[in-house]
């Protein structure tokens, strides 16, 4: 995993150097801050004439990030010289007159305890480990700012909300299953952020994957991943000289299959969203019930046939060396019998 920090058996980091720190306590600072509504009287000075409406109100309301106050107009709750404005797009004059209505927003809402089983493989002062099942996700966002991994922890353990997402410092897919590190305070969040940035966090992965394997048994994919420039929903394999995007590589080691498909060992070197999801697809092996990169469900399995089973890395307080496994969820293991395979890690 490199420095976004991973998310997902896919790799994405959840919060690298980038985007975690004074941001992500911003977003928990409104959800403390935003338990009821105020109003906000306001008057545009000079150096907001002809901004941007959004920006003109993040100069105004410093405290509070843009991504809340562009919630908050498009809920309504914004009025520019005595008339509801929605576009943050909309252009201010000196002298103009905003009225701001603060409420809480449902992401606001979302950091709240929320009891849950979590399943704990590791646990000290410090850190934990966790083996998140297919269907969870991970953190609040738009369709789910309820019922996340995120609100589980925070019910766990009080301390998780001083910690910037509870501690969470990579992510699965909710589809995804397997192991997690969690951080349990703000230093040792910060010292995983950087192991995983320097590639000392190794995480490896089990996949079923359509298509009988042929050529050598050990691969490695080295191709850049971006946007796919024709569905901004997914991600592809790109010519980083034509789009946007950034390299990757995925180790991909064959340990069984048939005619109808493969199971395989991967091991990521970069964090990059949907990495092995990916990765996969443009060796012309997709991953099983995997829709969004030409899977189809087979075997009883109807989420991607990728699981986290491995996760090694160098205790960043004790110096202990750390090398955790989750075994292979029943789904899996089902779809493989299925095939006529047995389960089986290196």
């Amino acid at each position: 995993m490199v420095a976004e920090l991973p998310h997902s058996g896919d790799g994405r980091a959840a919060g690298a150097p980038a985007d975690a720190g004074d941001d992500l306590l911003a977003e928990e600072s409104e959800a403390l801050a935003e338990a009821s509504s105020e109003m906000r009287h306001m008057l545009v000075a000079a150096p907001q004439h002809a901004a941007r409406l959004d920006k003109a109100l993040a100069d105004l309301v410093p405290e509070f990030s843009r991504s809340y106050l562009q919630q908050l107009l498009a809920q309504g709750l914004v009025s520019l010289n005595g008339k509801p404005v929605l576009k943050a797009s909309a252009r201010v004059k000196a002298g103009d007159q905003l009225v701001l209505e603060m409420r809480p927003t449902l992401q606001s809402q979302a950091f709240r305890p929320e009891p849950m089983a979590i399943d704990v493989v590791y646990e000290d002062e410090h850190l934990l480990v966790v083996n998140k099942p297919a269907g969870l996700v991970v953190h609040p966002a738009p369709g789910n700012w309820s019922g996340t991994l995120l609100n589980g922890l925070l019910a766990r353990d009080e301390k998780a909300l001083l910690v910037p997402r509870a501690g969470i410092v990579h992510r699965l897919d909710k589809d995804t299953s397997g192991l997690m590190v969690v951080a349990r305070n703000r230093a040792t969040m910060d010292s995983l952020v950087a192991l995983i940035a320097e590639r000392k966090v190794k995480r490896q992965y089990l996949a079923i994957a359509h298509g009988a394997w042929t050529g050598p048994k050990s691969r490695s994919v080295d191709a850049p991943i971006g946007r796919d420039p024709r569905n901004r929903l997914r991600m592809a394999v790109v010519d980083l000289a034509l789009h946007a995007g950034k390299t990757a590589r995925t180790d991909v080691l064959w340990l069984d299959g048939t005619d109808q498909g493969c199971w395989v060992q991967c091991t990521l070197h970069t964090g990059r969203t949907h990495q092995i999801r990916v990765h996969m697809a443009s060796l012309r092996h997709p991953l099983v019930a995997d829709s969004l990169y030409g899977g189809a469900p087979s075997g009883g399995l109807q989420r991607q046939a990728l699981h986290a089973y491995r996760l090694a890395f160098v205790h960043p307080v004790t110096g202990k060396a750390l090398e955790l496994h989750a075994q292979v969820p029943e789904d899996m293991q089902q779809a493989l019998s299925s095939w006529g395979l047995g389960y089986n890690a290196p």
